[in-house]
């Protein structure tokens, strides 16, 4: 801590952040961090957090949490709250800093068309105030407002959005769950290599130079051979030595699911991921028409009819809408998410679709339009659709639980939503980054993003990003030009 403290003394370069009221009410932790510079916090803000306190929505909560930790650091104060506030000890470690709240009038000099009245503009006014008191210290403004940081450059002052809640400055950058290998792969990597056989499955322990940066259940392919292209899966990280095994190949009729066959490498590494006892949590990422949905159902509904490992599917997705909103709408929980389950409804009439050649030929066990719908109540009778504002507290005991548009969904919405599940539960989030509708929301913060950076590595979990669309050509097309 003194050594903190002394290497701080000595710096002399240590900013002086002034924080927006938008970043406390988004993230109220970002009090913490800003490490060894300190922080400053304009009256206005502190007017703005109580004005935004009262309700129910997570904005209202934060400024609530804000509130609190900004009483909880300055109650304490013994030399008064003008020469600022240590944060070291309120934050554990987290931040050396000191917190500077306003505590006397500061009106920098702003031009005539941007009156003080207005709350932005006076907190520009504090900012203006203090790059001129610290003339050789650099003061900057942080804001999640685009127009305010706007206004503020044009004002000749510093400022900057919040970066602290991206989990990636650039989602080209997020983990994809499958790597190739090199051509000289086996050449470089087959020395001292076991094998032996589990199950149906091949294993293969080797070492390399490419061992150290695999992931445990990330998918691994060689195209060099069109006709037998190698695919296989990591199960062991041990540094200099990696454990990989050979999958189930999802894409022959003999392994369909639910009559549904892999089309793509990535729909087969999605499937092995799906149908894996082992694995609790999966991720699908991919844009429209890749088969995220369909392959996730057809996975569910074998699972829980056919081999009886879950209970019963439930499937949540936020109810945000493209278009303007329809207002209030009728019935129980399930019948008001009925709109929302369009995609749930589709893909459930190609999963029980006859089959192309009568019953009797082909050993299905459709029986005609009775047989099928016959079929479709059974599907029916074990598929939940919940909302996902009555989640919180529960506990879903060997369920197959499915989180539809989940790029939607803020990184502690989706911490609510995974921790639901209880002993025996699978987790499958399905999304698409390029396709967030909620406000604030980035391909950076989204809680998708933060789930498959998290979660990447770790043995019960699995991510593919699927890459090829399978829906139609037009779909394909307007995916790419539009």
């Amino acid at each position: 801590m003194n050594a903190k403290r002394a290497a701080r003394a000595a710096s002399k370069t240590t900013k002086l952040f002034v924080l927006d009221t938008n970043v406390l009410m988004h993230d109220p932790n970002s009090l913490y961090r800003f490490e060894e510079h300190d922080i400053f916090v304009p009256m206005m803000t502190l007017e703005e957090l109580d004005a935004n306190k009262k309700g129910m929505t997570e904005v209202a909560r934060n400024a609530r949490q804000a509130s609190r930790m900004l009483d909880e650091i300055v109650s304490g104060v013994e030399d008064g709250i003008a020469n600022g506030t240590e944060l070291e000890i309120a934050s554990r470690g987290l931040a050396s800093g000191r917190l500077f709240l306003q505590t006397e009038a500061m009106n920098g000099v702003l031009p005539a068309s941007l009156p003080t009245s207005r709350a932005d503009n006076n907190i520009l006014a504090v900012v203006m105030f203090l790059q001129q008191k610290f003339p050789k210290r650099p003061v900057i403004m942080v804001s999640k407002d685009i127009n305010m940081r706007i206004k503020a450059r044009a004002l000749g002052l510093e400022a900057q959005d919040y970066f602290n809640d991206k989990v990636l400055e650039d989602t080209d950058l997020l983990y994809t769950g499958s790597q190739e290998l090199p051509v000289d792969f086996w050449e470089t990597h087959g020395q001292n290599m076991k094998s032996w056989k589990q199950e149906s499955k091949t294993l293969y322990q080797i070492q390399g130079p490419l061992c150290p940066n695999l992931l445990v259940n990330e998918f691994v392919y060689l195209d060099s051979d069109k006709d037998r292209p190698f695919t296989a899966i990591v199960k062991e990280n041990k540094g200099k030595t990696a454990v990989i095994s050979t999958l189930t190949d999802y894409s022959h009729l003999k392994n369909a699911i639910w009559g549904i066959t892999a089309r793509n490498r990535e729909q087969n590494f999605a499937l092995n991921l799906l149908m894996d006892p082992d694995i609790d949590f999966v991720t699908l990422l991919g844009q429209a028409g890749t088969g995220k949905t369909l392959l996730t159902l057809a996975a569910a509904l074998t699972l829980t009819l056919e081999t009886k490992r879950f209970s019963e599917i439930i499937i949540t997705r936020v109810t945000v809408p493209v278009g303007e909103d329809i207002g209030f709408l009728p019935g129980t929980e399930e019948e008001k998410m009925t709109p929302w389950m369009g995609a749930l409804e589709d893909n459930l009439d190609v999963l029980n679709k006859p089959h192309d050649e009568p019953a009797s030929q082909s050993g299905g066990t459709y029986g005609g339009d009775w047989g099928r719908a016959a079929t479709m109540d059974l599907i029916r009778s074990r598929i939940k659709v919940k909302s996902l504002n009555f989640m919180r507290g529960r506990t879903f005991l060997n369920k197959f639980l499915i989180i539809d548009e989940a790029q939607n969904l803020t990184p502690k919405q989706m911490k609510t939503l995974i921790t639901r599940a209880g002993p025996g539960t699978k987790v499958v989030c399905l999304g698409n980054i390029a396709q967030i509708d909620t406000p604030y929301l980035t391909e950076g913060s989204s809680g998708l993003t933060y789930v498959v950076d998290r979660f990447k590595g770790w043995a019960h979990g699995g991510h593919i990003t699927l890459q090829r669309g399978e829906r139609s050509r037009l779909a394909d097309h307007a995916a790419e030009v539009l």
